[in-house]
């Protein structure tokens, strides 16, 4: 069985890593000519070796080394290297011991949620006492993650302590999970270049979900689609490529950027999928400063504070931002807080992510922490709402349930399908999370949309009580108007879309629409005892002259007049031609039906000849024809008119 790591190196400058990569893989990791003429690792170098687990001989590790710098002037190319390891390399020298940028890098591993690690004392066969360096090394990481790695001595270039290293390493990744596949892929891009007759190919470790050979991919924070031309890992071209392994990707139609020409690509960007939402100005965050001091740089232990600008690293790029925090002006060491971090140019992050803060001289890790939320908005980042909703995530933020409970509580309903996207959680973690919110009804989905119960269930209470209490005062007419309903719940619905779909939840619990109105499904419109009288004088008026009745201002000259008339309308005691003319049902039926009589009998008619048969007025037969028209009982054709 073959399993994919990724193994990062770490250490102070000097202390043998590259040279222990060499040994160990049979590669340079320092593939730079100045490299080798400084005698110093300046950029990030990568090989690759396979361990066979001598406690289980059928378990082969296949380890992607990504080999760092160590000096102080190269951290921003150190963090690019390690922000996706499944296990440290830990590298310090016995001769030297613990120096100021093994605890700067200890901090930066710590920052970014590396657990586990094997150390490797190197130089072994220079250290007068090697028991005194390991008791030593051993107080240095006590209280950090690096407490219980086991510490190997090693002379890398005698072969002393090699194969002592290796199982180390299998005995550290024995039992570790495989590199999560949440079916959300990233290549965070660490080197991207162009040899000739080949195009682009960018370099990275990947994360997150598999990445396929002919797929569409999008590069970020650009936006840019491209094709994944071809898949390889160390070399070899693959069908796919799958998390934890070291990957190259050549790229249809996508240049390399450079200073002068920004369209294209470049270490820092993102390899990804569309689905996977947009990149912002600002991200919300738990923010944590290291309680441990770096010897001799006093810039490690100074307060945090609210609107400072900083360098924040994140995958394989360092971007400028200014740092804005809740609740307090400052955090001291040893301190968490939430914050908002925003950004000079659109950043794509996944809540979960990790990430690094440096100063803005660039000189000094000065803390880092955990998104919470990607693309945040600056302008809610103090409103209660959201401070109740970044409390709730920085509590759990590695919890699927807890994070979906905390954006429904906020935004109310969310599309079902797409929720908590921009985030570290995979579908079936949100799936589940969303099933166990819908069991215990604290949720329910309706027309695609996930809405939290209690909230919904008091929106169909206010839209039922709207309409309940429109019938009790005017029960002459058929319901409440949608406008009003509208407009009466405009402030309590977050998105105006969810009103369509709340009238479909009251059309299946004892609601109908019946043209612009809302009604219970039993509502029958009826005249309050105070109109009664008024309308049977309006019926009394419209069926003492049945085919010459009053016109609708003389019927109805007052406004009480105007409802009861709109009231018999709607009831259909009487029938509305236009505004100018309106008959008793009786009427209206009885002049309807001598109109068809007579165009059945003539086969066509005339206004005048059918004014003839039936002895009415042009005031009423005109606009009655134009009716039967609209109503596609009789067609026009000129002057006359059939059946249709």
């Amino acid at each position: 069985m073959l399993r994919h790591f990724i193994l990062g190196t770490a250490g102070h400058i000097d202390h043998g890593k590259s040279t222990l990569v060499r040994v160990l893989t049979g590669t340079d990791p320092d593939r730079l000519p100045e490299e080798r003429q400084r005698g110093m690792t300046i950029e990030l170098g990568f090989a690759h070796f396979e361990i066979v687990d001598p406690e289980e001989n059928d378990l082969r590790l296949s380890l992607g080394v990504v080999d760092v710098p160590g000096h102080a002037d190269f951290v921003r190319n150190m963090v690019a290297g390690v922000a996706a390891l499944d296990v440290a390399l830990f590298i310090v020298a016995a001769d030297d011991g613990w120096m100021p940028q093994s605890e700067e890098h200890l901090q930066i591993l710590s920052y970014l949620g590396v657990t586990r690690a094997v150390i490797a004392l190197t130089k072994a066969d220079l250290a007068e006492d090697l028991g005194f360096a390991v008791e030593m090394l051993r107080e240095e990481v006590r209280g950090s993650f690096l407490e219980q790695a086991p510490i190997v001595p090693v002379a890398a270039l005698q072969g002393r302590g090699l194969e002592e290293l290796r199982a180390a390493l299998a005995g550290v990744l024995r039992d570790a999970p495989p590199p999560l596949d949440i079916g959300k892929p990233r290549l965070h891009v660490d080197r991207a270049f162009s040899p000739v007759g080949v195009g682009t190919v960018v370099t990275g470790t990947l994360i997150g979900g598999a990445l396929a050979g002919g797929a569409e991919a999008v590069i970020q924070p650009q936006g840019l689609t491209t094709h994944l031309r071809s898949v390889q890992s160390h070399g070899s071209t693959k069908d796919h490529a799958r998390p934890g392994m070291r990957t190259a990707l050549n790229l249809t139609d996508i240049p390399l950027a450079t200073r002068d020409k920004k369209y294209g690509i470049t270490r820092g960007n993102t390899v990804t999928v569309a689905r996977l939402g947009s990149p912002g100005l600002a991200v919300d965050v738990k923010l944590e400063k290291s309680l441990r001091p770096v010897p001799g740089q006093p810039g490690f232990t100074r307060p945090l504070r609210t609107g400072q600008k900083i360098h924040l690293h994140h995958g394989s790029a360092s971007y400028e931002a200014r740092l804005h925090l809740l609740g307090t002006r400052a955090i001291a060491p040893g301190d968490t807080a939430i914050a908002e971090v925003r950004f000079t140019s659109p950043v794509h992050t996944l809540a979960g992510d990790r990430f690094v803060l440096r100063d803005w001289s660039k000189q000094f890790t000065i803390g880092g922490g955990i998104v919470l939320e990607a693309a945040a908005v600056p302008s809610r980042f103090r409103k209660p709402a959201q401070r109740a909703f970044l409390a709730a995530r920085a509590a759990a933020p590695d919890d699927a349930a807890a994070a979906l409970t905390a954006v429904l509580v906020r935004d109310r309903a969310v599309p079902r399908e797409g929720v908590l996207h921009q985030s570290n959680f995979s579908e079936a973690e949100v799936r589940k999370a969303v099933d166990g919110m819908i069991k215990s009804k604290s949720a329910l989905i309706e027309a695609g949309w996930l809405l939290e119960m209690t909230w919904w269930t008091e929106i169909v209470s206010l839209a039922a009580q709207a309409i309940e209490s429109h019938h009790a005062s005017h029960p002459e007419t058929t319901g409440l108007p949608v406008s009003a309903l509208r407009a009466h719940l405009r402030r309590h619905l977050p998105k105006a879309r969810l009103f369509d779909t709340l009238l479909t939840h009251l059309g299946r619990h004892g609601f109908t629409q019946e043209g612009d109105a809302l009604k219970k499904a039993a509502h029958q419109a009826v005249l309050p005892p105070a109109m009664a009288e008024a309308g049977r004088r309006l019926l009394a008026a419209l069926k003492a002259s049945p085919l010459d009745p009053p016109n609708p201002k003389e019927l109805a000259p007052t406004p009480n007049d105007q409802k009861v008339l709109k009231f018999l309308i709607q009831a259909g005691e009487a029938v509305a031609l236009d505004e100018k003319a309106v008959m008793a049902r009786d009427a209206y039926e009885s002049l309807r039906t001598a109109i068809l009589a007579s165009l059945k009998s003539r086969g066509q008619a005339t206004a005048s000849e059918l004014r003839e048969d039936t002895q009415t007025t042009r005031r009423f037969l005109i606009p009655l024809l134009e009716k039967l028209d609209r109503e596609g009982v009789t067609r026009r054709q000129g002057d006359y008119r059939t059946l249709r």
